[in-house]
């Protein structure tokens, strides 16, 4: 299993009053990362036309986020996302946010994406061509990214 990994600086107005990095700053993290992924590894940058792309039209269906220790101060942490599951209609993304020099969260958490058609944001099936490209992102069971 493969997982997209992305550095982002921590700065001060990231940070609450206690000079921890703000909780809600963390999804903002986790959504520039997915971002990232998919203008980086899947191509999805710029405008995207329906047809060459159905699958751009999904939205987010919950995000949850288990805040383990504290990030403290400005700098730059490490987000790692994999998928941890694909489904007919819906994709969990698994996410984490390390520090640069270790393997030992900050947080954890997941989102949970839905593929919608354009017309009545109804659940649609994610296109094979997604299917194909983002497998070798899909953790098997037993891996820990």
């Amino acid at each position: 299993m493969r997982f997209y990994e992305a550095i982002h600086g921590v700065y001060f107005d990231d940070l609450d009053a206690l000079q921890i990095l703000h909780n809600s700053r963390y999804l903002l993290l986790f959504e520039r990362t997915i971002g990232s992924f998919w203008m980086r590894t899947m191509g999805w940058g710029g405008v995207l036309d329906e047809k060459s792309n159905p699958d751009r039209y999904h939205l987010v269906r919950t995000n949850e986020v288990e805040y383990l220790r504290p990030v403290t101060g400005i700098g730059e942490v490490r987000v790692r996302i994999w998928v941890e599951k694909l489904g007919r209609t819906s994709l969990t993304f698994g996410m984490r946010v390390l520090p640069m020099d270790q393997d030992v969260d900050y947080a954890r958490g997941t989102r949970v994406l839905v593929c919608v058609d354009s017309t009545t944001r109804q659940p649609a099936p994610w296109s094979d061509t997604l299917r194909q490209r983002i497998a070798p992102f899909i953790r098997a069971p037993s891996n820990q990214p």
